[in-house]
């Protein structure tokens, strides 16, 4: 297995491919070029979107130097895509932080992780896996196939649970607060027992979106979810017990 690793987005993002698919040193040249290509995608999108730099654009709207309709085409078409999502959503997903500021955290990096499948496959790779700080997309089938784990929020070195990721379930993100602390902004009537939501779908936007979702708007959230989108979720609950729906238990290993 190749493993390619690089820093972006304060998060380690690594890609992994079957020895196979690199073998030749053509292969290993075309492998390492497209793992760049991914690395500058995301870094662009670190560039325009994240709020802990001064020079991004998205920082710059903070400031009121930029108005939404004067923003990229890049910039209204992420805020549109996240408006979207807080429909689907009952509003428990929102681009806009409690004071106000715009923030499309919640979207960019799935962003980056769907830019980086690209880059791989447009260069030829049709099997491998992208982690980006926990948030997992997976192409093609190694012949061991692709297991991954997730982490116990009370100890990050022991498992919760391992599922396998397929063709149709490929997508996997988990939210909570083990790992950046409570970073997730909740509905005032939200229950605020679940620590941790991990969603496996068919692709990383949902994913990413509805692991957020669920941690945000508590039992409620779950259950509408759950029912109006095809995804497996997995639940550790602040007591420490689980909650699986049976899509997650199905691809439990």
């Amino acid at each position: 297995m190749s493993v390619h690793t690089f820093a972006t987005m304060g998060t380690m993002v690594s890609i992994r491919v079957p020895d196979a698919a690199s073998s030749s040193p053509e292969q290993a040249t075309a492998l390492d070029a497209a793992v760049a290509h991914a690395n500058e995608e995301f870094e662009s999108l670190n560039e325009r979107f994240s709020l802990y730099r001064e020079d991004s654009e998205i920082s710059r709207i903070a400031r009121g130097e930029v108005t939404l309709p004067e923003a990229s085409g890049e910039m209204r078409a992420a805020y549109a895509e996240s408006l979207q999502w807080r429909e689907k959503t009952n509003y428990t997903f929102t681009p806009h932080r409690p004071d106000g500021v715009l923030d499309l955290s919640g979207t960019i990096k799935a962003v980056g992780i769907q830019r980086a499948a690209e880059a791989l496959t447009s260069a030829g790779f049709n099997t491998f896996l992208i982690n980006a700080g926990g948030d997992l997309l997976s192409s093609g089938r190694p012949s061991d196939g692709w297991r991954v784990g997730v982490a116990n929020p009370e100890d990050p070195e022991l498992l919760t649970a391992t599922v396998e990721l397929s063709e149709e379930f490929c997508a996997m993100a988990t939210s909570g607060s083990a790992e950046r602390g409570e970073h997730i902004w909740l509905r005032p009537d939200t229950d605020n027992s679940f620590r941790q939501v991990s969603v496996v779908a068919e692709d990383i936007m949902t994913a990413d979106v509805l692991a957020t979702t669920i941690i945000a708007g508590g039992q409620d959230a779950l259950d509408t979810m759950t029912e109006r989108f095809n995804i497996g979720v997995l639940v550790v609950k602040r007591d420490g017990s689980l909650l699986g729906n049976s899509r997650f238990q199905q691809l439990m290993q």
